[in-house]
């Protein structure tokens, strides 16, 4: 019979949670997880395989605690632009693990497509507010969420960084311009879909293009 676990697979994943929110998705490891819950390191493999399998548990849960920031109820209208402020207060907030979810080249994607579907649930309920609150199609809806989710990233990004602070008033005015002028673009039948995972370029071809640019 296995040895029994001193502690469930549900508390050391919160306690490994609680480690990669102060200090990153890099400090965690089998001895600084035993640190944090006062024990050796042989309950963490009573409850786990592996410290794969555990950074697996923590990126979900981190997942969940992305969630559950997106989809307060919050006062700010309309719902979709009130998704995108909650992302950004969650860069604020849990900047470690903003980072460990889209900013890890241990999870890199493969093309947008791929980073949109990580979103989950949370690139549901946006897709959902457009379609209802605006009226377009199911096309015009994916081009519209995916233009403004790239922008507010590129805010949260700058926040979980540090590299720039903004208060809540200039990130819904910056929120409300972007939307509004993709919008006019899906409304005026000039925005496009992106090119599909098929067409983009790899990495190198890309850095290939800059260069060749930049020398001329």
């Amino acid at each position: 019979m296995p040895p029994r676990a001193k502690f469930t697979r549900e508390e050391i994943v919160q306690v490994a949670l609680e480690l990669v929110a102060r200090q990153g998705i890099d400090a965690l490891n089998a001895r600084n997880l035993a640190a944090a819950l006062g024990t050796s390191t042989r309950p963490l493999f009573t409850a786990f395989r592996n410290m794969g399998e555990l950074a697996d548990e923590v990126y979900l849960a981190a997942m969940a605690s992305f969630n559950e920031y997106t989809q307060r109820i919050t006062e700010i209208k309309p719902p979709f632009k009130s998704v995108g402020m909650q992302m950004i207060m969650f860069a604020a907030e849990q900047p470690k693990l903003f980072k460990l979810l889209f900013m890890s080249e241990r999870r890199q994607s493969d093309s947008f497509d791929d980073m949109f579907d990580r979103l989950g649930e949370t690139g549901t309920v946006c897709r959902e507010f457009i379609r209802r609150d605006y009226g377009l199609n199911e096309q015009e809806t994916d081009i519209l969420f995916k233009n403004v989710w790239i922008y507010t990233f590129g805010i949260c990004s700058l926040v979980a960084n540090g590299i720039c602070r903004y208060n809540e008033r200039k990130i819904s005015e910056m929120l409300s311009l972007q939307f509004s002028a993709v919008m006019s673009l899906v409304i005026s039948g000039k925005a496009a879909e992106p090119p599909s995972s098929t067409d983009d370029y790899s990495r190198e071809e890309f850095i290939r293009q800059l260069t060749t640019k930049r020398d001329n």
